[in-house]
């Protein structure tokens, strides 16, 4: 190496000289000046950002007693609505619960409740929706008005789903050798709702753990054993 360095003449010692300086300034490019402006561009960004970023946590923390007041005021309807909730512990009960109130509406309405069937509940939060289908009789302002009582109750109540058949049929003429009686009002109308009220969803109960087998109960088990061997 030393030899072919010696053997080079002095214009082309410069030119190698020359050319292992670019590619060392390269290099230097490469792996130190972009890096470095890079980081230079980056710091840059960082001291534009945070001074906005600072300035939004002091808004944020200035409004401290605002965002305070909103969630107390928030708690205190959260607990006003509790009575329109739904009464019980398990969404069973919560079912019951909404069918007695749905028939006693039916009933004051005059309406015939002529079946009820309890749907899956649906977990939507700190909240249960527990929906139940009913099967209503009667006539078109009864069934028209249980519909805005359910819907005004002091309980929290939805009609989900609402499906009416008519039941008008053809006229037929009156037989007169039957004497006239007495007959109830018609029911003229039947109608399927989907009502759905609402409960706190309660808390998950920690599981039980299986009572542990004592060393008296151990012993007893294992002379029980042996002597069922023996036998």
């Amino acid at each position: 190496m030393k030899g072919i360095w010696q053997r080079l003449s002095k214009r082309e010692k410069g030119l190698v000289a020359l050319t292992l300086f670019i590619f060392l300034l390269v290099l230097g490019q490469y792996f130190l000046v972009s890096p470095l402006l890079e980081w230079r561009e980056w710091v840059k960004s960082q001291l534009e950002i945070q001074p906005q970023l600072l300035e939004k946590n002091l808004r944020y923390i200035g409004q401290k007693a605002g965002i305070a007041a909103d969630l107390e005021k928030a708690r205190a309807e959260l607990k006003g609505m509790e009575p329109s909730l739904l009464s019980g512990d398990t969404p069973s009960v919560n079912a019951s619960d909404l069918q007695q109130t749905v028939q006693g509406l039916a009933a004051k309405e005059g309406t015939q409740v002529i079946s009820t069937r309890v749907l899956n509940p649906e977990a939507m939060g700190t909240f249960t929706r527990i929906p139940i289908q009913v099967e209503v009789g009667g006539q078109i302002d009864q069934v028209a008005n249980l519909i805005k009582e359910i819907e005004s109750t002091d309980k929290l109540l939805v009609i989900s789903e609402l499906n009416i058949r008519s039941l008008f049929g053809p006229m037929r003429p009156p037989r007169p050798q039957q004497p006239a009686l007495p007959q109830m009002p018609a029911q003229n109308l039947r109608a399927s709702l989907t009502i759905a009220g609402f409960a706190r969803t309660q808390p998950a109960a920690p599981s039980k753990s299986a009572p542990a087998v004592t060393k008296s109960q151990s012993e007893e088990s294992k002379t029980t054993t042996k002597g069922a061997a023996r036998q």
